[in-house]
């Protein structure tokens, strides 16, 4: 029997009002609306339509329900410019990579979630405060990615046909989740895990992640939370120079604009040095980019061991996607693009954060 929120699910994922999918499919938008009310079962050859237009095995229509995520939980950036299809295909997207994570988490025990929910303290607070549970001290963080995971956090990736969408964060019960775009600089997309950090940390049900403020709130706690206050005067010259904050980016791994709001929210620039410098790095093309920045971009440490136990298994990735009645490109981009695949001979180096990951028996 078919289910109906499977149908309101892959139209959503595709960005598709009723009336768009009606002319793709055949039948009238108010046909539509049926299948998705229960009113009206399709046929088995709309079905087939159905599956085809949208992209997804005829199986999935015949799925369990869903769980739609609210769209109110989600920390959407920009939340008042997103148009209505951007923030479906996002929601659509997340909602079945809960079903892949579900999947996961029978097969394998994953870390268990350690974020603090902190409703009282101002961001940079905040920020200091979870950097002093995590045992984080002053340092500069090396992997924004490796860290979330090793706290609990599963962090998944948005791929191209995302570009207007430059993350998000909800909690899936006690389970966070984080997406960030590959379509940003290395230095940008660290800047955007530390948001949804403080989104996760800041904003729950005393302080909504839809208030008009909470955007604000989640960037302070970004910048405390990458370039610590006591960090940064220890490392920065009162007044620096443009050259100066270039070279000081790398230092805690951000953008040099990031650096220079911190430095003028430390006093550290003047209202006068800090437009100065910004002109200057606009000049130099730090706006739209991070000229000499970094060359890697941080990705799953955890997904790439699961799918490396996964392979072992006899598991690829195109068998879970079957398993699972979900397309395996929407997989592929939701994972960094990583596949599970291991390379006999190959050494990779050893990260600092861990995130440990062990079979659940059955």
């Amino acid at each position: 029997m078919v289910n109906p929120s499977r149908i309101v699910l892959a139209r959503r994922r595709n960005g598709l009002t009723h009336v768009e999918l009606s002319a793709l499919v055949g039948v009238s938008a108010q046909s539509l609306s049926n299948y998705e009310k229960s009113r009206q079962e399709p046929s088995t050859d709309v079905i087939k339509r159905l599956a085809h237009a949208l992209g997804f095995p005829v199986g999935f229509f015949h799925g369990a329900d869903t769980d739609p995520i609210p769209a109110e939980s989600v920390s959407f950036r920009a939340r008042s410019k997103m148009r209505a299809h951007q923030r479906n295909m996002a929601l659509g997207t997340a909602e079945l990579v809960v079903e892949f994570h579900d999947w996961i988490t029978a097969q394998l025990r994953l870390p268990s979630p350690d974020l603090p929910t902190l409703d009282r303290p101002d961001p940079a607070t905040a920020a200091a405060m979870v950097r002093a549970r995590w045992s984080l001290g002053q340092a500069p963080i090396s992997n924004m990615i490796h860290l979330l995971e090793a706290r609990g956090v599963r962090v998944f990736s948005l791929g191209p046909s995302f570009q207007d969408v430059d993350a998000f964060s909800f909690y899936r019960g006690s389970t966070p989740f984080v997406f960030l775009s590959t379509g940003k600089t290395p230095e940008r997309s660290r800047f955007d895990a530390a948001h949804e950090l403080g989104h996760l940390v800041l904003h729950c049900e005393e302080r909504p992640v839809d208030r008009p403020q909470a955007e604000d709130e989640a960037n302070t706690f970004a910048r405390h939370f990458l370039m610590p206050p006591d960090s940064v005067s220890a490392h920065m010259p009162q007044s620096p120079f443009v050259d100066q904050i270039i070279r000081g980016k790398r230092i805690w791994k951000v953008s040099a604009l990031a650096l220079t709001y911190q430095l003028h929210d430390l006093e550290m620039l003047t209202d006068w040095n800090y437009r100065q410098a910004c002109i200057e790095l606009g000049k130099r093309g730090y706006k739209s980019a991070e000229p000499g920045g970094l060359t890697t971009r941080e990705t799953s440490q955890l997904l790439e061991k699961v799918f490396r136990v996964l392979r072992a298994k006899g598991l690829t990735l195109p068998q879970i996607a079957d398993q699972l009645d979900i397309p395996e490109a929407i997989l592929t981009e939701s994972v960094f693009g990583l596949t599970p695949v291991v390379i006999q001979g190959q050494r990779r180096e050893a990260h600092l954060v861990r995130a440990p990951l062990t079979l659940v028996k059955s």
